[in-house]
């Protein structure tokens, strides 16, 4: 019996190790730049950075300045998916947003069926701040866990 038990134990502590959580973010940036000039796309970084390592603590006896390296927090690994623009020189064409919607429902596919489980969807959007701007993005953040 105390084997049993003992064997039971064992079995939940390694259960309970195994369930340790992984978080994975993918975006989606969508141009919405009038003529169709700008570029849209899938970002995956295929690289992990420990945020610690670009931190620093700002007190009211130290408020040194953060100088972490650019370079060194930039990821160079990264898929990167065409996506087409929400505008072209005609205006808005939603035919660009029905095979964008395709293309992100076969990411989020692929990654559920890898493991991972969408939990929560942020998006933003930055507009075109009128005459002479022809800036605007559309951007969404997919966060998974497993």
């Amino acid at each position: 019996m105390k084997n049993v038990l003992l064997i039971a134990i064992c079995l939940l502590a390694f259960q309970l190790d195994l369930s340790a959580q992984q978080y994975r973010v993918v975006t989606s940036v969508e141009s919405i730049v009038p003529n169709g000039l700008g570029r849209s796309r899938i970002i995956n970084a295929l690289e992990e950075k420990d945020y610690r390592e670009f931190t620093s603590v700002q007190t009211e006896d130290d408020n040194t300045r953060n100088k972490s390296d650019r370079s060194e927090i930039r990821v160079k690994n990264f898929e990167e998916t065409k996506l087409l623009n929400f505008y072209n020189i005609g205006g808005i064409r939603f035919q660009n947003i029905a095979a964008n919607d395709a293309l992100i429902t076969s990411m989020i596919n692929d990654m559920t069926a890898n493991g991972w489980e969408l939990t929560f969807v942020s998006s933003a959007v930055e507009s075109e701040g009128g005459k002479g701007d022809g800036q605007g993005i559309f951007i969404t953040r997919y966060i998974f866990k497993k």
